[in-house]
């Protein structure tokens, strides 16, 4: 069935925006994706073989950290999905720049959404900008909390991401003739990978399975496959314009826990993974003369009871965090990225 709506995509070879796109054809809709190069279009399109409606699947060349093309990009489109980051944030080789230009890219795409007349803009923002000055345990963190900018510990990754979601929520404030906002606050990102691109909380994954030093860290991770019903739940969702929601696995999981389940159900990989885990006291004490364990201590004191309330009520029903490991594992293993 045709669906007469057309959805703009940003970053369509990425980890999250193939799931989008997957589930966006299933359903009828046409979709235009953004790549900074239109030499990956025949990835993406073999990434996607077999999906239905492919034939509705186009591509047009822009970069989110320039101006071009985007007007014109956005024409006839009624719902953008603003999934891709700068390309250097995804590769975690973070700078102090890297909040600029993840703020202008948000403007960039409001912007122009606004000028084209796009009904709503769904980002896809981070578990991080939410919950990441809840230090205290006496309640579940929600959509109205907001980490602190200058928040001890905060990866600049996760610095970034909150103030793109900043800058998005203020242009929506102060344009109200433009689309409506929405914003899917994602954990740790794990599942299944399309393409064999992955995100950077693989790594977390990735370092138990090569034997590497880890702290016994708790994580609020989420299945890839689970952010993506969800960013298309709340496309539609009358009750979703301008809000937030937020995506995490139903329970959080340690590092602890992520290696005993790897060894009971991949016990081929069980002799290469990590011994043994950095000591809580340790991290607490070398913290501040090293900018990955203060980011991990943060991630220690953390409140990760996550309520997921909100996006239960659009009838959304999330993995949980042990199939999205597994799943991890599995594509680490089958694409030789360990």
């Amino acid at each position: 069935m045709q669906n007469q709506s057309l959805i703009l995509v940003t970053g369509a070879n990425g980890f999250l925006a193939s799931h989008i796109i997957k589930r966006l054809l299933t359903a009828g809709y046409a979709v235009r994706g953004t790549l900074r190069s239109l030499d990956k279009a025949a990835g993406v399109q073999q990434t996607l073989a077999g999906t239905p409606n492919l034939d509705q699947l186009s591509f047009v060349a822009l970069d989110l950290t320039q101006e071009a093309g985007w007007n014109d990009a956005m024409q006839g489109v009624t719902t953008v999905m603003s999934v891709a980051a700068p390309v250097f944030v995804n590769q975690g080789q973070a700078s102090a720049a890297v909040a600029n230009a993840a703020k202008d890219g948000t403007l960039r795409i409001m912007k122009a959404a606004t000028a084209a007349g796009v009904k709503r803009v769904v980002m896809t923002a981070n578990l991080g900008a939410v919950g990441f000055s809840r230090l205290d345990h006496q309640r579940p963190v929600t959509e109205a909390d907001w980490t602190k900018v200058d928040q001890a510990g905060l990866s600049l990754y996760e610095q970034s991401k909150l103030v793109a979601e900043q800058a998005g929520w203020d242009y929506q404030r102060q344009h109200p003739e433009g689309p409506e906002f929405t914003t899917v606050n994602a954990g740790a990102m794990l599942g299944p990978s399309l393409n064999g691109h992955v995100t950077g909380s693989y790594n977390l994954v990735n370092r138990l399975l090569t034997g590497q030093a880890m702290p016994n860290l708790v994580v609020n991770v989420v299945d890839v496959r689970d952010v993506a019903d969800l960013e298309v739940r709340v496309m539609t969702a009358p009750e979703a314009a301008n809000q937030r929601y937020l995506a995490v696995a139903p329970k959080p999981v340690s590092m602890a826990a992520i290696r005993t389940l790897i060894q009971q159900q991949r016990p081929q990989l069980a002799a290469k993974l990590t011994k043994h885990l950095v000591p809580d006291w340790l991290v607490h004490g070398l913290a501040p003369f090293n900018r990955q364990l203060r980011e991990a201590n943060l991630m220690m004191r953390l409140n990760h009871d996550v309520s997921i309330q909100k996006a239960e009520q659009l009838g959304w029903q999330p993995r949980t965090a042990d199939t999205a490991v597994l799943a991890a594992v599995d594509t680490l293993v089958k694409n030789g990225l360990k």
